[in-house]
């Protein structure tokens, strides 16, 4: 496999996964259509295995990985959603995991990772203390990393739900997908202009964490000093160098959305189509609602995730 995935590598990664993942389908945001005067669908990825599209590159990883590799176990530095569905493929495999969480993790994720067998530490609030921990137990225990969103086989997995859209709407006009590491933007921005390059992609990312607005700037990665906000899911201080180099081809524009915007879009989500989405899932829509994005064509908003119980859901729907 190339640094930069081709349309055989996405297509590799939808035969492994097909026969686990779900593919999620597309769904009409009507009462959104109608306030904007568009065609507007979403990709509900919290119906996804593991609640969150990370299990599409986490699957896909593993699967290529050596027995010998697999048996050794694996380590996955993540906020959650990544942890949730590495530890989701590694019982499945029926290998050892151990997640490397912010010591702020919500507790719906960890509670989540702790029930799919996965070990759980702690270590710090930032990308780089959970990536420096996670290689000092590779080190020590010879467990096999599983990166976040900087790997050519993570990319393709996650990917694959670009593949899905594009086969599902092949004329459609406009993508829009979140940005953290950028991973799930990149193998989707890939995807959907491989397979229909009429369409925009535009990624979307919280204000408090706007590292591909930086890194498009600057032309390189840039690394953030700190991130904050809701969309906890989204707060990597820096894009991946991997992900940036497929953002600089596919990705047509970047925004970058309110911690007030998201909690409006999770209202609407919940209220209007009857899901459950984290604020990093909602951020799409927030982008929509807020009119930071004009929809060209038929639009379709990915909808990350949707790992968020009442105890942390409510309160965001009341401010």
């Amino acid at each position: 496999m190339t640094d930069i995935i081709t349309l055989a590598d996405l297509e590799g990664a939808a035969r492994r996964i097909a026969q686990v993942a779900v593919r999620t389908p597309l769904l009409p945001f009507d009462r959104l259509s109608a306030d904007l005067g568009a065609d507007i669908w979403v990709k509900p990825e919290m119906l996804q295995r593991s609640g969150a599209f990370k299990f599409r590159g986490a699957y896909n990883f593993l699967a290529q990985l050596s027995d010998a590799e697999r048996r050794r176990g694996v380590v996955a530095p993540s906020s959650g959603n990544h942890a949730q569905a590495v530890a989701l493929a590694a019982r499945m495999f029926g290998v050892p995991a151990v997640a490397v969480m912010p010591t702020t993790v919500t507790p719906a994720k960890r509670a989540g990772a702790e029930r799919l067998g996965a070990r759980i530490e702690l270590a710090g609030t930032t990308t780089q203390d959970r990536w420096n921990r996670a290689v000092e137990l590779v080190e020590a225990e010879g467990l096999t990393m599983v990166p976040p969103y900087d790997h050519p086989w993570i990319l393709a997995g996650q990917g694959t739900l670009g593949l899905e859209i594009a086969e599902d709407m092949p004329d459609v006009g406009t993508v829009l997908v979140p940005v953290g590491g950028g991973g799930v933007s990149a193998g989707t921005a890939a995807a959907v202009k491989l397979r229909a390059p009429q369409a925009r992609v535009i990624g979307v990312e919280p204000e408090g964490a706007a590292k591909l607005t930086r890194a498009r700037e600057a032309g390189r990665p840039v690394r953030l000093e700190a991130t904050s906000g809701l969309a906890d899911g989204l707060l990597a201080v820096e894009v991946g160098g991997l992900p940036f180099a497929h953002h600089a081809i596919y990705v047509d524009d970047v925004v970058t959305v309110s911690d007030a915007a998201l909690r409006g879009a999770m209202r609407a989500l919940f209220d209007q189509m009857k899901l459950v989405a984290e604020p990093s899932g909602a951020i799409t829509i927030a982008a929509l609602q807020a009119g930071l994005v004009t929809p060209r064509g038929r639009t379709v908003a990915v909808l990350s995730g949707g790992n968020i119980e009442w105890s942390g859901f409510a309160p965001l729907l009341a401010e």
